[in-house]
């Protein structure tokens, strides 16, 4: 099992409850297919450095997990076709 940590942008209209249902589904996503979540964190509303579709702030969320090499794949896919996800982005950690 290889370390990740993935950080995910969700849109600033959704509240409190919404970025905590959209957790809770990758990390549903992650023990579903066969990995284990480590820590979740969430950093908050923050300002973008950039606007992304027209908008200027997002929540912040990053969470550490531990997966197969294939779990990535298809959390990627889930991240993409999800209504209120901003940007993502999965990495691998050194050991």
């Amino acid at each position: 099992m290889r370390k990740y940590e993935t950080i995910f942008i969700a849109h600033p209209s959704l509240d409190e409850e919404g970025v905590s249902a959209l957790t809770e589904r990758f990390k549903g996503v992650i023990e579903n297919g066969g990995g284990t979540v480590t820590d979740v964190d969430l950093w908050g509303k923050r300002r973008l450095a950039y606007e992304i579709q027209k908008v200027n702030e997002g929540t912040y969320v990053l969470i550490h997990f531990e997966s197969d090499p294939e779990l990535p794949k298809e959390l990627d896919r889930i991240y993409r076709i999800t209504d209120g996800v901003l940007r993502h982005i999965i990495v691998v950690l050194e050991k």
